[in-house]
């Protein structure tokens, strides 16, 4: 099921075109990491999905619903984590954490039950006391991750959701997010490759204010990638037809080399000899049959050395 759709996306910041055409559905049950470099748009889609900036062009809907129609409706859905979290430091972390479900709507009954979850999820016990000003930044981010969870949203949108922590902290959070992202729709920003490499079954790839490349994130284990020179029209059906083959994920073309990435049930590399014969069938050169995996360093190597790549936007 689609839990979060943005169609067309554009934002101007008076005559500055900040995104220009972002567009992208994520399934429930999914974490989709947002990337690209420093000024590619992230931050701006990021507040168009929660509802904090209106979209100049384009629509955003959150759970079936219209964002821009009906915020408040669509946001009721939505936890938020921003890079720098708005946090109360006066407050200790039980009463802050306590307000804010009160806050977002949490009903009375399940309070607690709520409260205790983003707790150990968290691990804030050792701090519940304690004012959030005095607490170390990677400390701030948990509560901070903790108060975007605290109602239960069925769509989580996080920036930079491991900034400050240290390696364990990491680590947990990481479990923390992928545990999430067996049930709700988390989309996740970050600088660092490596995060969405741990963390992401996909990547957006956003340059320029536009989406560049929107690529599956560590399948290598169920996804054939397979490079055929003068590749046949119907080649890609074919592979389509291949048992255990669930469906042609992309289709890349250099020159007249065509890159199929097949996406299979089971262990891509025991259907290595399926799809080579449906190749040797249709008399066709295969300069490279195996598991994919795609990396997004390689990606953004080539992005950047473009010379087609629009100029980047802040």
């Amino acid at each position: 099921m689609i839990n979060l759709q943005a169609e067309r996306l554009g934002h101007l910041y008076g005559d500055h075109r900040a995104l220009v055409d972002v567009s992208f559905e994520i399934e429930q049950g999914s974490v989709v990491g947002l990337v690209g470099p420093n000024g590619a748009g992230k931050s701006t889609t990021m507040k168009i999905l929660t509802g904090y900036l209106v979209p100049s062009f384009g629509s955003v809907r959150v759970a079936g619903i219209d964002m821009v129609a009906s915020r408040l409706a669509a946001q009721r859905h939505v936890g938020y984590l921003p890079e720098s979290a708005p946090l109360y430091k006066d407050m200790v972390v039980q009463d802050y954490l306590a307000y804010m479900a009160r806050l977002k709507g949490v009903d009375s009954g399940n309070r607690a039950r709520r409260l205790g979850f983003v707790v150990s999820a968290c691990s804030l016990r050792d701090v519940l006391t304690q004012p959030i000003g005095s607490l170390s930044k990677g400390f701030r981010q948990r509560v901070g991750l903790a108060q975007a969870m605290v109602h239960d949203p069925s769509i989580l949108i996080l920036d930079e959701p491991t900034s400050g922590l240290d390696p364990n902290q990491i680590l947990e959070i990481r479990d923390v997010i992928r545990d999430l992202g067996k049930s709700k729709t988390v989309v996740l920003s970050t600088h660092v490759l490596s995060e969405v490499e741990a963390m992401c079954r996909r990547a957006v790839v956003i340059v320029g204010g536009s989406v560049h490349a929107d690529v599956p994130v560590g399948q290598g284990d169920h996804e054939a990638e397979i490079v055929v020179v003068d590749a046949p029209s119907d080649l890609a059906d074919a592979f389509a037809k291949v048992p255990h083959a669930v469906r042609v994920a992309s289709i890349t073309k250099d020159g007249n080399s065509t890159r199929f990435r097949v996406t299979t049930s089971k262990s891509a590399q025991s259907l290595l000899e399926s799809f080579g014969r449906v190749c040797a069938e249709r008399r066709c050169v295969v300069a490279a049959l195996g598991s994919a995996r795609t990396d997004l360093e390689d990606i953004f190597r080539k992005l950047q050395s473009a010379k087609s790549a629009p100029k980047e936007v802040v």
